[in-house]
């Protein structure tokens, strides 16, 4: 492991490290699917898959946690097992990141935790599965994701594909519109809602290439317009749910954790694990399908912005 000289609080792994020193682009990813998006074993698997797809189009994979009192920028596959067996690990936004560290607990890094990490450690690439977003009912319960905010803020380019369909995806697209936050789709020209292909949205613009991707977002950057940049890609068509299926199950687990007075950081974990039990597992088949195909997309895209 490597200290960081600029943030006592960063530790890079050799692999991270040896990777930034010779030039390769690395490619951030986020520990909180690990450790609240899916059931152990399938989740350890599939952080190992997803690091292997991204070393195997050539970049660096960085899986993003806080382990004793440290910002860690790559876990070793021992680091991951933990993770994804302990069920201790916190989730860090930017409002837990002070917290954890300064209590040495564990920690699980959001979309808005991992940006703010890959931004200090000098990774321009996240990968994750969604973003977050505006909670429905949010007009009256103020439930944003923390996710927007820190996208308006923090140069990273995030690949997703989309939004959840438990958020209000309209009222997502807005508040990402209002603070500058560009959005990309790759391969429609409609902005995807996780495990279906189309939200009914478009996006607010499309471009499947990754050198011109990259090109967009050296061109906000340049010009000194900070924050992030939505690149959202649609699962494969394989992998897909039906929107009107996913739709009524997605109300149905809604309804039942309103009953449950089900709320906060609660809300989406207990979602996940109703729906995929609605779904017979089918819910987390499309999950790990589209996480793949993530991580194929962000890691053309750091190939594409270490050219440029």
């Amino acid at each position: 492991m490597n200290a960081d000289t600029a943030c006592p609080w960063l530790i890079r792994s050799a692999p991270v490290t040896a990777a930034q020193a010779a030039g390769r682009p690395v490619v951030a990813l986020e520990s909180t699917i690990i450790s609240h998006g899916m059931p152990y074993p399938q989740n350890v698997r599939t952080a190992r898959e997803v690091e292997a797809v991204i070393r195997g189009l050539g970049a660096e994979p960085a899986t993003i946690a806080v382990i004793g009192g440290r910002i860690r920028i790559g876990l070793s596959d021992e680091e991951l097992e933990w993770l994804g067996r302990s069920g201790e690990a916190q989730k860090v936004s930017r409002r837990d990141l002070p917290a954890v560290l300064a209590s040495g607990g564990l920690g699980a890094t959001t979309v808005a935790g991992t940006m703010i990490c890959a931004a200090l450690a000098g990774i321009e690439v996240f990968v994750t599965g969604g973003i977050g977003g505006v909670h429905r009912g949010a007009p009256e319960t103020f439930d944003i994701s923390a996710d927007l905010q820190e996208l308006a803020k923090t140069s990273v380019a995030v690949v997703c594909a989309g939004a959840k369909s438990i958020l209000d995806i309209g009222l997502t697209l807005e508040y990402l519109e209002t603070h500058g936050v560009p959005v990309l789709a790759c391969g429609q020209d409609n902005f995807p809602a996780f495990y279906t292909r189309d939200s009914g949205f478009r996006a607010d613009f499309r471009i499947d290439d990754p050198a011109q991707q990259a090109r967009f977002i050296r061109a906000k950057w340049d010009l000194g317009l900070a924050g992030g940049v939505v690149l959202a890609t649609p699962v494969p068509q394989a992998s897909a749910m039906p929107r009107e299926e996913i739709d009524a199950i997605t109300e149905q687990a809604l309804a039942e954790a309103s009953r449950q007075g089900i709320a906060g950081k609660a809300l989406t974990p207990y979602l996940l694990d109703r729906i995929q039990a609605l779904t017979g597992g089918r819910s987390l088949a499309t999950n790990i399908a589209l996480v793949k195909h993530n991580a194929e997309v962000g890691a053309r895209l750091a190939l594409a912005l270490a050219a440029a």
